[in-house]
């Protein structure tokens, strides 16, 4: 029997998957402990685990991808190992950050932690360039749903690092050179994941930080280069976040891909079930040479 086209590729991206580099050990972010810890136990130490390309397929290129979750937990497989692996094939090493998560009563961790993790994991894969052979201006950041929230407000509301740090990794720049996000939470306002804010910044925000996190409003001329994909089906996050974003990118002169697919739910991952919806990856390797990542 003939298998149809998109299951020889899918079959074809699962196989090549299992030839990628394993993925090496977990860092802390934090070797001394984490800071505003609530504790001692895995969810308050945040971690990189780095999928490295050998050196003879490596382009040079890096990207910290941030697995999505609502801000309650992490879709590590989907939004996570399996990217890891994809990017991985295309010879750009590859590190999922494992950020310390909130609650719906608000008792655990809220903004600003979820980004000064997301600040001191990309520092660190830019401080450690020379070690993990990345160049240190072609280090991107992707992330999924309430992951692309977190990579999206990295990309908004980056610095460029503390000079007078001991701490050598804290003294380089947070700011991404290129910007990836899947079906993204954008606003906290209008299109909102009520349960993402909620998650973030506990059941009684104030204004000031819900328009200070709606990320559309924060992109400036230094924003990355993005590239997003959406559904146009998505009830969980509607596409409207990705289109306010890719507008708010065009208004600043900052380049910028949208690609918006009429069917697919919320949270698909690779799609691999998907032929139409599943093609974004190759939008975005495509995109990936155009800004000179491969």
């Amino acid at each position: 029997m003939k298998l149809p086209t998109f299951l020889y590729s899918m079959l074809f991206y699962l196989f090549s998957f299992n030839l990628m580099a394993q993925p090496s050990d977990p860092v802390l972010l934090y070797n001394q402990g984490a800071p505003d810890a609530l504790g001692d136990a895995e969810k308050d130490k945040p971690t990189l685990t780095p999928y490295l390309v050998a050196k003879e397929k490596a382009t040079g290129a890096a990207v910290m991808i941030c697995p999505g979750g609502g801000y309650a937990m992490l879709a590590m497989d989907h939004e996570g190992v399996q990217i890891a692996k994809w990017f991985n094939s295309l010879g750009i090493h590859a590190f999922i950050l494992k950020y310390r998560l909130g609650s719906w009563n608000g008792s655990e961790y809220q903004h600003p932690t979820m980004l000064n993790d997301a600040k001191r994991g990309f520092r660190m894969i830019r401080a450690k360039a020379k070690e993990w052979q990345i160049d240190p201006n072609r280090i991107g950041v992707m992330g999924f749903s309430a992951g692309g929230h977190l990579a999206s407000t990295l990309a908004t509301h980056f610095d460029d690092g503390n000079p007078e740090a001991e701490d050598l990794i804290e003294q380089v720049s947070c700011l991404p050179n290129f910007l990836v996000l899947g079906y993204p939470v954008i606003s906290f306002q209008e299109y909102a994941h009520a349960g993402s804010r909620r998650f973030l910044l506990g059941p009684t925000p104030s204004m000031s930080e819900v328009e200070d996190l709606s990320n559309h409003k924060q992109v400036s001329v230094l924003t990355p280069p993005t590239f997003l994909f959406h559904t146009n089906e998505d009830t969980g996050v509607p596409p409207e976040n990705s289109v306010l974003f890719y507008m708010a990118l065009r208004e600043k002169g900052v380049p910028a891909e949208l690609h918006i697919y009429e069917k697919g739910r919320h949270g698909v991952g690779f799609a691999p079930e998907d032929p139409v919806l599943s093609t974004w990856k190759d939008r975005l390797k495509d995109w990936l040479k155009n800004r000179g990542a491969l």
